[in-house]
């Protein structure tokens, strides 16, 4: 009877089918690291200013200039010319009422420049006072 004879090899530990399975799971995880990522808020950089003092708490109201050129007062759609009468009636109700203007982030169908000055000049024919918001330059970082 004839006997076939195998060599016998040595175990070897394959090195590159375990760097590809490797690299795999580090994609897998920074890609979910990236879909993990949670915006809620706008991107809006704040200035900072040296006068700036701690914030009180007092009534607001803002005044929102939407990308398609509608203006809202608080809550309520009203059209450009009965922004100054919205606004005086709510000042009527609460004379502390600080006033802020908004305008949407995003690029819109209408120029809003030539609206956001024709607001801020009416208003300040009126006599109504606008605050400017910020961040306090002591509670930035430096910039390196």
């Amino acid at each position: 009877m004839l006997k076939l004879r195998r060599e016998e090899l040595d175990p070897r530990i394959e090195l590159m089918p375990l760097i590809d399975v490797i690299f795999l799971i580090l994609t897998f995880f920074i890609y979910a690291m990236v879909l993990m990522v949670r915006v809620d808020m706008l991107p809006v950089p704040l200035e900072s200013y040296s006068s700036s003092e701690s914030p009180e708490t007092t009534p607001a109201v803002g005044i929102t200039l939407k990308l398609d050129g509608t203006i809202f007062v608080g809550h309520e759609q009203v059209a450009s010319a009965d922004v100054l009468a919205a606004l005086q009636e709510v000042l009527k109700a609460k004379p502390e009422t600080t006033v802020y203007i908004v305008m949407e982030a995003g690029n819109g169908t209408v120029d809003r420049g030539p609206m956001l000055t024709g607001l801020w000049d009416q208003l300040h024919l009126a006599g109504i006072d606008i605050q400017l918001v910020g961040q306090d330059r002591d509670a930035m970082e430096p910039a390196p």
